[in-house]
């Protein structure tokens, strides 16, 4: 597995009080500054005037800070237990504006409430919706995220105030641009913890040398301020005509949200750690209540939903290498103090848009190589590639020339209409379509103890025969399904004196490669782990490390899942 030499803490290190801080800052700047721009539209857009403005600015940054905080817990199903940015965000903000146009405030708010359930239901059910929710996927909706925003980020390059002239906007942003490569590239120890603080100052720099910083909104700003709590819009009757019209929508919006936000709560594991590890699927489950925990809060105070920062989140920890959980509790504590200080809040949005956009460029083009790594981890054969390109090709034109809008009209047309949305539609299909072909999959059950071995043995023998396989294929076949048991049962020894679990194993065959999965509940240890650590090591095993080598003698592949309630090995096997 590749290393993370740039990570300086890790999520259960303890990263220096001053450090800690200084990364929280710049944590705080890059959830407020997308946090200030998300919901300043969304509040114009649906014409709730200046106290609207300001009680839903106040509530997103409070909410934002709890979030980011519940996101680096571990506690039961709650939490991702890694820094995770988060804030006001574009995937609901369309929907958000149309169901504020057809009822109004209170039916948007009901709407939002009704979306979160969304979030536990498929945290609760994502062990079932494995074969779905692949490295494909989430490679794709990274790609396609990345590729979405980034026309965004270019176009903020030439916006600067009236009478300036048209080369002042992209000037700005090539500094801007060129001191992040720099610091990126060349850069270490203190001045690559600060890198985003500096190409942010650099870019300034150059703004106030071309007469494009207005700082009055900042000096008119009063220093301590509460909102109108008058403003707050309420809820709507569940029984309202607009409501269930809408709701549909919503529920779509907030699955492929939870889609997105699944290879999230993956994706940021593999880049928090040295050595990253095989996916902890519980994480990602916690990642998914704390997230469904924010849009719930989003939804009863009336403002636009919370989701995470990944992008930004990736490139936090990339430019300063700390990922310890106790940077997310400062970010989180950060934004709820800001959120009384307008005055700071204000400074901080008087940042140059040509600056925020160069930024924005790095930021996603790190999203994008994130889509392409995640992507190449499982290989990459002519089923996925088609996936990807097809998927990519749909999403990417739609980009540019939408025909669904038009087409769907309202409501739809706003939900669906969404290029990024659409792309990962069209991944989420297609690999469905993948996984349902070819033979029929066997299944049978057993008890996660000694005793399965000789019903797994005659079972796999009965299924490589069916096959047509050779007598040393047939016998490859079932070495790796003792060999997974025994490890199993290894890894299973804390629970001896517990319930024996049940085990049950999925087969499906296809062409000249039989896939096994064996689900069970026990150990809080990774098979796939353990295999990969035992590839590094010297070829001198105890006897315990007997059966994880002869596995992966065996296997072609080896994989371990572990969700709250059940963990699932899948080894595939070739003839």
């Amino acid at each position: 597995m590749r290393a993370n030499d740039h990570i300086l803490y890790e999520p259960d290190e303890k990263s220096p009080p001053l450090l800690t801080l200084g990364v929280a800052l710049q944590g705080a700047l890059i959830a407020l500054s997308n946090t200030v721009t998300f919901v300043t539209i969304f509040a114009v857009a649906a014409d709730g005037g200046d106290d609207f403005l300001s009680w839903s600015m106040f509530v997103a940054m409070v909410i934002a800070g709890i979030a980011i905080a519940l996101q680096a817990v571990r506690f039961g199903r709650l939490g991702s237990g890694h820094i995770l940015l988060m804030g006001s965000a574009a995937p609901f903000l369309a929907v958000c504006v149309l169901a504020v146009a057809e009822g109004g405030l209170p039916v948007m708010s009901s709407l939002v409430v009704a979306a979160s359930l969304v979030q536990f239901a498929l945290s609760l059910w994502l062990a079932q919706l494995r074969r779905i929710i692949t490295p494909v996927v989430s490679g794709v909706a990274f790609m396609l995220l990345a590729a979405s925003a980034m026309p965004i980020a270019i176009a903020r390059l030439d916006d600067v105030p009236s009478g300036l002239p048209m080369v002042a906007g992209p000037a700005i942003g090539g500094t801007t641009l060129i001191i992040a490569a720099i610091l990126i590239l060349r850069s270490s120890g203190l001045y690559r913890l600060l890198a985003i603080p500096i190409t942010i100052l650099a870019g300034c720099l150059a703004a106030i040398l071309l007469g494009a910083y207005d700082i009055q909104g900042a000096l008119d700003a009063p220093w301590i301020d509460l909102p109108e709590f008058s403003a707050w819009p309420g809820l709507s009757p569940v029984t309202n005509g607009d409501f269930l019209e809408l709701l549909p929508v919503f529920l779509i919006v907030s699955a492929i949200v939870a889609v997105k936000a699944s290879s999230e709560g993956a994706s940021i594991q593999q880049v928090s750690w040295r050595t990253p590890r095989a996916v902890d699927f519980r994480g990602v489950q916690g990642m998914l209540n704390a997230g469904g925990i924010a849009i719930l809060l989003c939804g009863l105070a009336g403002t636009l939903p919370i989701l995470v920062y990944l992008p930004s989140t990736i490139a936090l920890i990339s430019f300063t290498g700390v990922s310890a959980r106790r940077v997310a509790f400062t970010v989180g504590v950060t934004l709820i103090a800001l959120a009384l200080l307008p005055k700071i809040v204000a400074i901080l949005l008087t940042i140059p848009r040509p600056v925020t956009g160069a930024v924005s460029m790095v930021m996603m083009g790190l999203l994008f190589m994130e889509g392409v790594r995640t992507i190449l981890q499982d290989g990459l054969n002519p089923q996925k590639a088609l996936i990807v390109g097809l998927s990519l090709s749909i999403g990417l034109g739609l980009q540019t020339e939408n025909i669904l809008t038009d087409i769907l009209g309202d409501p739809w047309g706003v939900a669906l209409g969404n290029s990024v949305i659409v792309g990962i539609s069209a991944a989420l299909l297609m690999g469905l379509i993948t996984g349902v072909g070819g033979r029929r999959r066997r299944r049978m059950e057993t008890s996660l103890d000694g005793s399965a071995a000789p019903s797994i043995d005659a079972f796999l023998r009965e299924l490589g025969s069916g096959m047509g396989w050779n007598p040393n294929s047939i016998e490859r076949l079932c070495a790796a399904g003792e060999e997974t048991l025994s490890s199993m049962l290894q890894l299973s020894d804390d629970y001896a004196g517990q319930q024996t679990p049940r085990l049950i194993l999925n087969a499906r065959p296809g062409g000249g490669t039989v896939e096994m999965e064996f689900l069970a509940l026990f150990t809080e240890e990774n098979i796939e782990d353990r295999i990969t650590y035992m590839s590094e090591q010297a070829e001198t095993p105890d006897i315990s490390e007997i059966s994880f080598r002869l596995l992966r003698h065996y296997a072609s592949s080896v994989r371990h899942r572990k969700y709250h309630g059940i963990d699932i090995v899948t080894v595939r096997v070739d003839a």
